[in-house]
């Protein structure tokens, strides 16, 4: 569920991001022809497009740092309750990083 949702939120902020690109571009390729009130109103749109990428993204970043923070009381939580299996655990992953590593 989680990777579901973070997922989504990276598709999200993907797709305003990409966005701001082209308003950007646009205002660009715009702004050589526009004087005055056109360009004014164009740059105005670019900057309503920048805030909610920026917001997007503190969302997404609020988003991430929680899920990680209930993934770090998850695993503190186990290596407590079930130290030795926490050791067997790191261990393997430790010989299976050491196997992996002389195959180079």
């Amino acid at each position: 569920m989680a990777s579901n949702s973070a997922k989504t939120a990276q598709d999200i902020l993907a797709a305003d991001f990409q966005a701001l690109v082209r308003d950007t571009e646009k205002l660009l390729a715009d702004t050589a022809n526009l004087a005055g009130e056109q360009a004014d109103e164009l740059r105005e749109q670019v900057r309503s497009r920048l805030l909610q990428a920026r917001d997007s993204l503190q969302q997404t970043q609020d988003a991430v740092r929680e899920r990680s923070q209930e993934a770090r009381d998850s695993v503190e939580l186990y290596v407590l309750e079930k130290p030795w299996h926490a050791v067997g655990i790191a261990a393997g992953v430790g010989l299976l990083i050491g196997l992996l590593a002389n195959r180079r």
